[in-house]
């Protein structure tokens, strides 16, 4: 199950998903049509993704989610940031765990996240209690994946306008920064990759750093 397919880290998910032999079948829910097919893929179209009363006949039986779906904190106030980046995620979460109690849930956060829930950083706080919060509705396993810089790759785009742009503009520098900080960056092929592992084998600690995504993707 992959939450924000549409999206830049989603779309990458999505495609290793559907690419890998292991994984039998992929549903994707958001709130507009994907455009594209696979016999792998099936999707659910929601106007309000924190409610899923609507398709919850379909969600059970899965063995992990993927939650990719977020917003940029930028021009933000807390309260809308923890509206989408808290609310959400635990309306979803706390439907799926009650429905697979056995399933894996896979966050995707940030490098930098503020577990203490106190820091200045106003993102850092909320994807904190995010995480924390996530960790306590007793998943079979919970993952929360912090990577830094991303690296769009196989055609990934980001919906972003300005993401996008940053990317053409940084890319000279991005190769440099992989040369001298490689466990900075990662990709989305990567990301996805040890998504699917942490699923079928596990991690040491719920708590994936970039260098740790590049290591299960190997």
């Amino acid at each position: 199950m992959v939450f924000g397919a549409s999206g830049m880290v989603g779309g990458g998910v999505l495609r290793e998903c559907l690419l890998d032999p292991g994984v039998e079948a992929v549903l994707s829910i958001g709130r507009r049509p994907l455009g594209r097919s696979d016999p792998k893929l099936s999707e659910a179209i929601l106007p309000d993704l924190a409610d899923l009363s609507k398709v919850e006949d379909r969600l059970a039986g899965y063995d992990a989610c993927f939650f990719c779906l977020g917003i940029s904190s930028a021009g933000k106030s807390e309260a809308e940031y923890r509206r989408v980046t808290h609310d959400l995620t635990l309306a979803v979460a706390r439907t799926l765990v009650r429905l697979n109690p056995r399933m894996t849930f896979v966050y995707v956060s940030g490098a930098g996240t503020d577990t203490t829930e106190k820091g200045r950083s106003m993102w850092a706080r909320v994807k904190g209690q995010t995480e924390n919060d996530l960790l306590k509705l007793g998943f079979a396993a919970a993952y929360m994946f912090r990577p830094g810089i991303i690296q769009p790759r196989h055609g990934i785009r980001s919906r972003t306008t300005g993401y996008r742009v940053a990317y053409i503009l940084l890319s000279p520098i991005l190769l440099l920064v992989k040369l001298l900080a490689p466990d900075s960056v990662t990709s989305t092929d990567r990301v996805g990759q040890a998504m699917i592992h942490v699923v079928e084998r596990g991690a040491p600690s719920p708590w994936i750093s970039t260098k740790e995504i590049n290591r299960l993707a190997k």
